[in-house]
């Protein structure tokens, strides 16, 4: 058959489909039906001089699908087209038979397709992460120094040997916290310095080895990065660090929540893509639909840039702000009514003098593209990083924790938006340990999270919630959270029930989400952890 034609076959039993030919329709939209798992396109005939094919698969919004991951829980369109055919001669949409489908079982994921090259520059000072050294005073709150990844929190890897390298520890050369052991930080390495470099650089190549084609199907173990829901089924990852001080080179995952799956999405994104980072925020704007991300470090960089992902045309772009604002990692970022308040946080200063903590709010109005300082009132928090801060009935943030070498907090501190007035929290009750590096999400209109942490010495594993009514701390122990963990990320987000999947006139449900983080023994998880709000609010 000399006549060029491009055909689908639509789930593995499906006949082949003549979608396109070279002398007739040039383009073609196709709905793809729901109980259809896989896709195969291909080509039958002789291809002209000038024809080229495109093919192109777009979700019930418009958002680009990786072609190698579909799903069977969301409307999809497959769009494909000729050059080089006859454009008078285009057809109507065509659509296939969809019939209803209600899943019983979840189908394991298809993997998706191997990442393209980057379309980030790499500076410099990139290099090969493995074998740096960061020996700036940014080890006062940069922390990880592991020489093992756990994909899961219960496992080890098998035949690696238990690592004595610290995850977290207080500065070189200042007061360490109570406890905290000395000879173990110089066995292991202080914070920011990487293993011996004939270890780092005899495992790298192990890690470089060209039998490891496989693409990710899933994140890579880390922390300091975060987690930022954009929908009830959508949440992205940025950024993070992993085993031996290497920062990760899958920095950005989508989150597909209805099945819990994970998409690679840095090659989605059009536009100059933020550099790897570390103690970063990233916040997404509902109004907008745009997510934010400012500040972070990574080794002798620190940054105050603040980058834009636009997640309706799925295209970064870089702010050229107004107005100062300081390099800042380990800070905390809320959103309140389209403006980012940026509080606290580690800053860079001259050698030989030390890094320092601010207790300083910045805001970011991003219609202005400028950054100010209000004028604020009260009794306002000490310097610290590594805090937390929830934003609670879009009135108050309510600040919790972090530290200011060697100073760990456990104090409370609420900032009411409207009168722009901070004072202390006096709370009841059992409340948690000082810490930095915890994680914390809004449970409801009165209530919040806290969950684990360093105290200095160790990453904790205990979970407390806080109700702004009673100005009481509650414990909560739920299985679900009682692996030790720091620098991890947690959310919220309206799901489903039954692994994500809403039947028809169901209402979402609220479940917390938690990813990565590390151990302080040198493990680092890239493990999914979900919990139903409404178990924790239980456990009250």
């Amino acid at each position: 058959m000399d006549e060029f034609g491009v055909f689908g076959v639509f789930g593995v039993s499906g006949p082949p489909q003549k979608l396109l030919s070279a002398d007739g329709a040039c383009r073609a939209s196709v709905a793809i039906p729901a109980s259809v798992h896989q896709v195969v396109l291909f080509s039958s005939g002789r291809w002209g001089d000038r024809i080229c094919v495109n093919a192109e698969l777009n979700d019930a919004d418009r958002f680009p699908i990786t072609i190698g991951k579909l799903t069977p829980y969301n409307n999809i369109t497959l769009t494909i087209s000729i050059e080089g055919g006859d454009p008078s001669k285009a057809e109507p949409e065509l659509i296939l038979a969809v019939k209803e489908y209600t899943p019983k079982d979840v189908a394991a994921p298809l993997a998706p397709r191997e990442l393209n090259k980057r379309k980030r520059e790499r500076s410099s000072e990139d290099g090969d992460d493995d074998d740096k050294v960061a020996k700036t005073g940014e080890e006062e709150n940069m922390c990880p120094n592991g020489a093992r990844v756990k994909t899961t929190p219960v496992g080890k890897v098998k035949g690696q040997a238990k690592s004595s390298k610290r995850l977290f520890s207080s500065r070189a050369g200042a007061s360490n916290l109570k406890g905290a052991d000395n000879g173990a930080d110089e066995a292991g390495g202080a914070v920011g310095r990487t293993p011996p470099q004939g270890t780092a650089k005899t495992k790298s190549r192990q890690a470089k080895t060209p039998t490891q084609t496989a693409p990710p199907i899933s994140p890579s173990a880390r922390w300091g990065q975060t987690l930022c829901p954009i929908n009830s089924q959508t949440a992205i990852l940025i950024g993070g660090q992993g085993a031996r001080m290497q920062f990760c080179k899958d920095p950005m995952w989508k989150l597909c929540t209805e099945d819990m799956s994970w998409m690679a999405a840095e090659t989605l994104a059009e536009g100059p893509t933020p550099e790897t980072r570390i103690g970063h925020t990233a916040v997404f704007d509902p109004d907008s639909k745009r997510i934010f991300v400012f500040g972070g470090s990574k080794n002798k960089k620190w940054f105050n840039d603040v980058h834009i992902l636009d997640t309706q045309t799925w295209r970064w772009s870089m702010v050229e702000a107004q107005g100062k604002v300081p390099p800042l990692a380990y800070h905390s970022c809320s959103m309140f009514r389209g403006e980012l308040f940026v509080l606290g946080g580690v800053f860079p200063r001259p050698n030989p003098e030390p890094d320092g903590c601010s207790d300083s709010l910045y805001i970011f109005d991003p219609q202005l593209s400028i950054w100010y300082q209000p004028i604020v009132t009260g009794d306002k928090p000490s310097p610290r990083s590594g805090h937390s801060a929830c934003v609670i009935q879009q009135r108050y943030i309510y600040v919790f924790g972090g530290w200011d070498t060697p100073v760990c907090y456990n104090d409370m501190y609420m900032l009411d938006l409207g009168l722009m007035e901070f004072s202390a929290v006096k709370t009841t009750g059992k409340a948690p340990s000082p810490r930095s590096w915890h994680g914390s999400a809004v449970l409801s209109d009165a209530k919040f999270l806290i969950h684990g942490g360093y105290n200095g010495n160790n990453a904790l594993s205990d979970a407390f919630i806080f109700d702004i009514e009673t100005n009481s701390w509650t414990e909560v122990a739920l299985p679900q959270l009682s692996v030790p963990r720091a620098g991890h990320s947690i959310i919220t987000m309206e799901t489903g029930s039954h692994h994500g999947f809403r039947e028809e006139g169901e209402s979402g449900r609220k479940t917390l989400l938690v990813f990565g983080g590390g151990d302080n023994e040198g493990n680092f998880y890239s493990d999914l952890t979900t919990v139903a709000v409404e178990e924790l609010l239980d456990a009250l």
